[in-house]
Formats: structure tokens, C-alpha cells, sequence
């Protein structure tokens, strides 16, 4: 099954086209991001990798094996882009980082690049547990990490499984482990659509340019054009 893009999670109203329009522009301001959700199956890394999309072609993506001789290539180098993580976890999977790496990767981060991850927990404080008190992150490295977006699943098994980004959450700071952070978008349960809460402050990118990146993703999705190759060329033409 090929990867899903942005556009089709728009399509199948995982996302709001406004949303997506907010983290397209945070891929332009290199915020560093993590997924997070509780059950299994729940679409981190499909959402990960689609939001990662919307990087311009020339922004290296550096998917990390979690050796430490990895990383200390990586912090030598400095070469920029997006360090991509499939899962800060103790489970036993290739990828999957915790405890020395995972503070390893917080200091490359120093080095001048942007963070893409995802790990299990139920909500924004219950992330940085997991970074701060489970793995040893230091606050000032903990602050490194820009937006939380939890994803919520529902269905009885995976061929009815659906998928909504409940929460989209932006990070000032951390103290004492707990994040300084504000409510950009939720998710409204009672008649399924996304709200707006409060104006980013990290986005560098206007108010009408903003709606003018949601008006351009829903005109693709209306005409079922979702393909990668029609993302391509959306972000080509629009990205700053």
C-alpha cells in the first residue's frame, strides 16, 4: 500500500485542510515535531511521513537507525534537515530508541536540526513523562520540541479503524519537566469537525497566507487529486 499524503488524511478528515496548512508551514519554519497517541495501529508513523512530505525536496531527511555512531556522525556533520525517529519505545524494533539514545538525540538536535518522532502517551503532559522523567531528557533539551499532535483511533478492528488528530499543541518551554504549551486546534467530537483555539506564536507565515495553503489543499482534495505528485508540485509553488 503506498504511503498516504497530507491530501488524502484531509480526505478522509483526519486532519482539517486548515491543519494541514499549519503544519505545512511549520515544516517551512523547521519546528520540530512528535506524534503521540495511546493504542497500537493508531497512524503515527502514516501521519509522521505525510507531514514530512511536506518538506521541499531540498531539505535533507535523516532517518535514524538509533546507533549513537549514527548520531555522532550526525552532530559532527551538522548538516541541517530533519532528524526522523520511527519511535522513542523500549519495544524491541529496529528504529525504536530509549534511555542514552533518546538523550543523544535531544543534544544532536543542538547541531541545527529539526526533530521528527513519535511515542506512546495519552496526552501533552503525559509525552514529556515520557521524555523528561522515563528517558532523562533535560528540560533545555526537552525544549527543543516545538508541536505535540495526538491522534486519536476508533473502530473494532483494522479493517474499520479511523483516525482523528484530536489535539495540535505548540511548546514554549519546559520546566521541572512539565511543558509551558498552548492549544492551537482540537478535534470536537459531537459533530465531528476541527476547531481553531489560539494563534500560533512559532509559525512565521500570515493569517491569509495560511488560509490561502488551506484553500489550495482543498481545492486538490475536492478534485480527488491526493496523488504525491500533486503535493509535489503544491508545495513547490507555495512554500516560502
Amino acid at each position: 500500500m503506498p504511503d498516504l499524503t497530507i491530501l488524502d488524511l484531509v480526505a478522509n478528515n483526519t486532519l482539517s485542510a486548515r491543519i494541514a496548512a499549519a503544519l505545512w508551514a511549520a515544516m517551512d519554519a523547521r519546528l520540530s515535531f512528535v506524534l503521540t497517541a495511546v493504542p497500537r495501529f493508531a497512524g503515527k508513523s502514516n501521519l509522521m511521513n505525510a507531514v514530512i512530505g511536506l518538506l521541499p525536496p531540498d531539505v535533507p531527511v535523516h532517518r535514524l537507525d538509533g546507533s549513537r555512531e549514527q548520531m555522532l556522525r550526525l552532530k559532527d556533520e551538522a548538516s541541517g534537515g530533519y532528524l526522523v525517529v520511527a519511535e522513542i519505545s523500549q519495544a524491541p524494533v529496529q528504529g525504536y530508541i530509549w534511555a542514552e539514545p533518546v538523550r543523544d538525540l535531544f543534544e544532536t538536535l543542538a547541531a541545527g536540526y529539526s526533530l521528527a518522532t513519535a511515542l506512546h502517551a495519552p496526552d501533552l503532559p503525559g509525552a514529556f513523562d515520557v521524555l523528561c522523567r522515563e528517558n532523562g531528557v533535560s528540560d533545555e533539551a526537552a525544549s527543543r520540541l516545538n508541536l505535540v499532535l495526538y491522534l486519536s483511533r476508533f473502530g473494532d478492528d483494522p479493517d474499520s479503524f479511523w483516525r482523528r488528530l484530536a489535539e495540535v499543541s505548540e511548546v514554549d518551554g519546559v520546566s521541572d519537566g512539565r511543558p509551558n504549551a498552548r492549544l492551537l486546534f482540537r478535534w470536537r467530537e459531537r459533530d465531528d469537525s476541527f476547531e481553531d483555539v489560539e494563534p500560533s506564536r512559532l509559525l512565521t507565515i500570515g493569517s491569509a497566507a495560511l488560509d490561502a495553503r488551506a484553500r489550495a489543499i482543498g481545492a486538490c482534495v475536492r478534485s480527488g487529486r491526493t496523488d504525491a505528485a500533486t503535493l509535489s508540485e503544491l508545495v513547490r509553488k507555495n512554500s516560502r
